[in-house]
């Protein structure tokens, strides 16, 4: 192992999987030589799944992460030595129980890792740039990618996660979930760093500029704007929720009607019981009709007794994980 590679956590970016291919475009097009590593097969205990992905740049800058420690630092190297060789390489990885804190497994197993380097043998610069579009714009990415050597590909096939199959790799990369928050409240601060930490991609949108700003949300996408403008710009696809808190119909009315006919997963707004009455009567004036509101999920959050902005953000999320992952609670 290197001496750079061993201080590779420090210059390590955590990116969310779904955007390291759009930032594996952009250091390519930079100029930069780059290997993109997949984990491809796990057996026991592994901290990441089939599917997860480490960029490693010509210059030991690091995006990712494939497992941890002395895997990540063999991975480094591996990737560092196929940069300048182009191609692909397979590494294996076992690992017993009482050894595997060491190199960042919590308990014994084995892992599978395939370093690519981004070339027309291994991962074809253009497929990686297509990729990184294809996931800016919120469309899923299939790949066909051979282990024992060869280019990778695109692929037509549609499956919900990547797995391995023989001696091929289907890669399958969906977009992330994404919340829209509706309203740069005290809530709002506490849920959107919540909800970027627990994996959704997270944009508060907001046009009053005394509560929209950076200072206030650091590290959130911030659009200060009015609902009906920002979400002409945003892809409403069936990953998507939006939670309006508010309390102000001159603004939440304006973001629900935006996408009560669009297929979201999760529509929440903040209030009482007699607002949540009051928003949908205004919303059937407006003509839309009781099967298109019954959407709306209010009040929002879960009803855990919550009381303080951090508490409600709390339930609001409890709420929001519950209905992606399809257990709502009853």
């Amino acid at each position: 192992m290197t001496d750079q590679s061993t201080d590779f956590l420090a210059s390590t970016w955590m990116l969310a999987d779904d955007a390291l291919l759009k930032q594996g475009a952009d250091w390519q097009k930079a100029g930069h030589g780059l290997a993109v590593a997949f984990v491809v097969r796990t057996w026991g205990s592994s901290p990441r799944q089939v599917g997860s992905i480490m960029l490693v740049r010509d210059d030991v800058q690091v995006a990712g992460s494939v497992s941890g420690g002395c895997i990540e630092g063999a991975v480094i190297d591996a990737a560092l030595e196929l940069i300048k060789a182009g191609g692909s390489q397979l590494l294996d990885f076992g690992v017993a129980d009482e050894t595997a804190w060491g190199i960042g497994l919590s308990c014994g197993g084995q892992i599978s890792i395939l370093i690519m380097a981004v070339s027309d043998d291994g991962f074809p610069p253009q497929l990686l740039s297509d990729a990184g579009k294809s996931l800016e714009l919120r469309q899923p990415v299939s790949l066909q990618i051979p282990v024992k050597g060869g280019a990778a590909r695109k692929s037509d096939r549609s499956l919900a996660a990547s797995v391995l199959e023989g001696d091929e790799f289907w890669f399958s990369q969906l977009p992330r979930p994404q919340v829209i928050i509706i309203g740069a409240v005290h809530i709002s601060q506490h849920l959107s760093s919540m909800a970027a930490q627990s994996g959704f991609d997270v944009t508060v949108i907001d046009p009053r500029s005394t509560f929209a700003t950076a200072a206030r949300f650091p590290g959130i996408k911030l659009v200060f704007e009015w609902p009906d403008i920002a979400l002409a710009d945003i892809a409403l696809d069936n990953e998507t929720a939006l939670i309006a808190l508010t309390h102000d119909p001159k603004i939440d009315d304006v973001a629900l009607k935006m996408v009560l006919n669009k297929p979201l997963f999760h529509i929440a707004c903040l209030g009482s019981r007699r607002t949540q009455a009051s928003r949908l009567d205004r919303l059937a004036e407006a003509g839309f009709s009781s099967q298109e509101t019954e959407k709306i999920k209010g009040p929002a959050g879960l009803d855990i007794g919550a009381k303080t902005p951090a508490e409600i953000a709390v339930s609001v999320l409890a709420e929001l994980v519950s209905v992606y992952r399809g257990k709502i609670l009853k």
